[in-house]
């Protein structure tokens, strides 16, 4: 069988093609790296100063474009169309941040040297070259701004490769950099098959990989590069990310947020509340409040302004979720919504209704493996320890969330301290979830990948260090 030499996107609320993107041949995908290893050498020389202004430009220019992004967005992954804002207002304050520690973070390190006189040292963050983002759909323009702006700022150049789901956002924000005055070659947007984006990452002259996606996908990335030599390879990958509700937890506060970080996105988000662990004492109000919310969204056309809860992604997907479901309840879990509030999910459709699992347990994949849509297990646990079993039990370690009232009762923070120690996981939360601070490292640990974006330690990734040893006084 011949490779593909085209991708077309399916809109998931109407399963009609959308745009079809053409492949570059293997050459032409070739004269793209050397052209951005070209462009790289001379930017480098360009002043922090100066690759600073054009990318605070930029963020003039993609936010001139917020109202034609929103139903761009939407008609490509589904989310609905109320709530694409927040991923424009999300990348400029990412971009923001990241800008305003760029002069500090890039600084040179210099050492002193009244232990040698005579010596002057000091360390630079010298760029990587040519840096390769393969950037998803679930959140193309958060995920590829963590990578793609510090990675210019620092003196890199970038090829961007979307999600052949979500292709048109990789040439709006080129468009945005480009209008802003990055200089030709800088910023390439590759649509590539699996095949060709094999190539890319295995190429001598990409320098390092920021790869956002799947675990098989990341595992696939990290295998390629591995053989091309020792690049350099950033992997953001899935969660299965936990929360743990503990006696004191404000229940109306808390359900709400817990609702919100399991159902945003209908559930596609690699830090998205996938379990949740209530303790005994509140745990049947708990579950009452969840459900009678969950029961309130609406699901439907995206591009409605009233709607609340979309599709997911594909029609695989849904079927795939719904099997999880199906499974776990074969297997003695007990669903909450009934399948008749939500008349629009039907078989055959990206369609999937929101529910909620309770008499569910760790010999289920719904508590153990990725779900990323609209489902969400709750156990029941008797204390801090046992919680913290439980969370630890996975594969992932991305985000983990602790809800207390540690405002009103001093020993519940030294509580979420501790448990935040014992915690092996990237980022751990206190009466919030799915969401990023900017000046926070974004990483994970296990099946959740490697590598860091975001804050000082972003710019870090997308740099090396190279030290500088001068003697000064030769006699």
């Amino acid at each position: 069988m011949s490779a593909p030499e085209s991708q077309t996107t399916i809109s998931p609320h109407t399963q009609h093609p959308l745009v079809t993107r053409t492949y570059p041949s293997q050459s032409a995908l070739n004269n793209v790296i050397e052209r951005s290893e070209v462009a790289q050498k001379q930017w480098a020389r360009v002043p922090l100063k100066e690759r600073i202004a054009i990318a605070t430009k930029f963020m003039d220019e993609f936010k001139a474009m917020g109202e034609e992004i929103s139903l761009e967005l939407t008609v490509q992954m589904g989310r609905p169309v109320s709530q694409v804002p927040g991923e424009v207002r999300g990348t400029l304050d990412r971009a923001a941040y990241m800008l305003s520690i760029a002069e500090s973070s890039l600084a040179d390190v210099s050492l002193a040297d009244t232990d040698k006189p005579g010596f002057r040292r000091y360390i630079k963050r010298a760029p990587m070259g040519v840096v390769l983002v393969i950037a998803p759909w679930n959140y193309p323009y958060l995920t590829s701004i963590n990578s793609v702006l510090p990675a210019l700022v620092a003196g890199n150049s970038v090829i961007l490769k979307p999600s052949p789901q979500t292709p048109l956002t990789a040439e709006r924000f080129a468009l945005a950099w480009s209008r802003a005055g990055l200089p030709q070659d800088l910023l390439q947007v590759a649509h590539l098959s699996p095949e060709l984006a094999a190539f890319a990452v295995t190429h001598p002259k990409v320098d390092f990989v920021s790869f956002t996606g799947s675990v098989v996908g990341g595992k696939a990335v990290a295998q390629a590069a591995a053989g091309a030599g020792f690049k350099g390879v950033g992997l953001e990958l899935g969660g299965k990310d936990p929360a743990y509700v503990r006696a004191d937890a404000q229940l109306d506060y808390t359900a709400a947020e817990l609702v919100d970080g399991a159902m945003f996105n209908s559930g596609q988000s690699c830090c998205a509340v996938e379990r949740i662990y209530v303790h005994e004492s509140i745990y049947e109000p708990f579950v009452a409040k969840f459900v009678e919310l969950v029961k309130g969204y609406k699901l439907g056309d995206p591009t409605l302004p009233g709607t609340n809860l979309g599709p997911v992604v594909s029609v695989a997907s849904a079927e795939k979720i719904r099997k999880q479901v199906a499974d776990a309840v074969k297997a003695g879990a007990k669903a909450l919504i009934p399948e008749d509030l939500f008349a629009t999910a039907q078989p055959g459709t990206a369609y999937v209704a929101p529910q909620v699992l309770v008499d569910v347990d760790h010999s289920m994949d719904v508590m153990m493996e990725e779900t990323f849509g609209p489902v969400i297990g709750i156990m029941k646990v008797s204390s801090d320890e046992e919680a913290v079993t439980l969370m630890n039990d996975s594969p992932y370690g991305l985000t983990a969330s602790v809800w207390t009232d540690a405002a009103a009762h001093p020993e519940s923070e030294a509580a979420f301290l501790r448990i935040t120690d014992e915690l092996f996981t990237g980022t751990v939360f206190l009466n919030r979830c799915d969401a990023l601070d900017p000046a926070l490292a974004w990483t994970g640990v296990k099946d959740s990948g490697r590598g860091v974006s975001l804050s000082k330690f972003g710019y870090d990734q997308l740099t090396r260090a190279k030290s500088v040893h001068m003697k000064i006084k030769t006699t």
